[in-house]
């Protein structure tokens, strides 16, 4: 399990220190962000749900306040189109990060885990547990991605992987750009209670899981 461990740990770091660099550069922030999405709006609504996807996309290379940009596109596009284009940028990031690590993880891995045995250990209990992993992955900023690139590490069937992704993305999109969708500037409360909740019970579901799981192991 420490293989695992390890390389999930390896790969946090690195989407961590994208985050960290962001935004000690102030390259990109919530603030930012939320500027772009003002401008945009008062363009045409075509360039919010464009950059709604961007950003969502991007979350892959460069930790984003994910929630917070699923909120906002409820509130620039209203629940049906923020979701749309929500679940649209959450899954190109999802599918783009199974396919790099499908093609190119095995180098990572290498560099990493030495021993052989390890590696197959490390694939063994990822595709034993990697399903969990993914549904409840929403618990925290990162894993999401972490459990993406591990999925196509391992070489996860991509249906299964894709399956599993939705499962985990679609409830947490559309209870975030309901959420969304009916607050305002001067009501904020909606989004702010959605965004406790959610994450409670996603950290709640992660917790039972481990629990579940150190019981098994």
């Amino acid at each position: 399990m420490r293989a695992l461990i390890k390389l999930m740990l390896v790969l946090s770091l690195v989407f961590a220190s994208t985050f960290l660099i962001m935004n000690l550069t102030g390259i990109i922030s919530l603030a930012k962000i939320e500027t772009w999405l003002t401008l945009a709006k008062e363009i045409h609504w075509l360039y919010v749900s464009g950059l709604v996807v961007l950003l969502l996309f991007l979350d892959l290379f460069v930790a984003m306040p994910t929630l917070t940009i699923i909120m906002l596109s409820g509130y620039f596009l209203g629940h049906f189109y923020g979701a749309i284009m929500a679940m649209s940028g959450v899954v190109l990031a999802g599918i783009t990060g199974y396919l790099i690590s499908y093609f190119q993880g095995s180098k990572l891995v290498g560099l990493i885990i030495k021993d052989k045995n390890k590696q197959i250990q490390m694939r063994e209990q990822f595709n034993q547990y990697g399903t969990f992993m993914i549904i409840f992955s929403r618990a925290m900023p990162i894993l999401p991605e972490v459990t993406a690139c591990m999925s196509g590490i391992v070489k996860m069937p991509f249906v299964k992987f894709m399956f599993t992704w939705l499962v985990s993305s679609i409830p947490y999109v559309l209870i975030a750009t309901y959420a969304g969708s009916i607050s305002t500037v001067d009501n904020p409360k909606p989004a702010i209670i959605t965004a406790v909740i959610l994450t409670s019970i996603m950290w709640l579901a992660w917790f039972v899981f481990q629990r579940i799981k150190s019981m098994i192991i």
